[in-house]
């Protein structure tokens, strides 16, 4: 097994190159990568795109048009650690437009259905706030929202 970590396989049903163009655009410290495609013995059609490789936010994929078999689902997602409200907007305008969904909790999917989740790390640190009630404001606050806000978090968290 080579050193360098895991590579990601998301799978789709003729959207491989579409999605990873999509995600290249969206995050920082990205790259569109190898392309391969199908030749004449299929099983697709000879020069449409078998896997697309790309980096994104450092991390490596590769994007699967392996047919209509297997959709994606909430059972895996993607968490995107945001510093501040800024990026925690810009993150979840930009995986929700043409066609995404939005989830409670922080959680969304882009509009290839792969499902993310959009935490602003001063979320983070409320939680492990030593003062359990204050954590418990935080975590009841979060669990009505859609879309995080610090400020309606740290509010709760205070107590107002």
């Amino acid at each position: 097994m080579t050193t360098d970590g895991f590579t990601t396989c998301l799978w789709f049903d003729g959207q491989a190159e579409d999605a990873a163009n999509f995600y290249v655009s969206v995050f920082k410290n990205s790259q569109l990568g190898r392309v391969l495609r199908y030749t004449k013995a299929g099983p697709g059609p000879a020069g449409t795109v078998v896997t697309v490789e790309f980096v994104a936010n450092g991390q490596k994929f590769v994007a699967l048009n392996g047919g209509p078999e297997f959709k994606f689902n909430e059972a895996v997602s993607f968490e995107i650690r945001c510093e501040d409200q800024d990026e925690v907007d810009f993150y979840w305008n930009k995986l929700t437009e043409g066609g995404g969904q939005e989830g409670p909790c922080g959680w969304l999917k882009d509009k290839f259905g792969v499902s993310w989740q959009v935490v602003p790390t001063r979320f983070l640190e409320l939680l492990s706030d030593p003062d359990e009630e204050k954590a418990a404001r935080s975590m009841e606050a979060m669990m009505k929202m859609s879309k995080l806000d610090i400020a309606t978090l740290e509010k709760a968290a205070a107590g107002g």
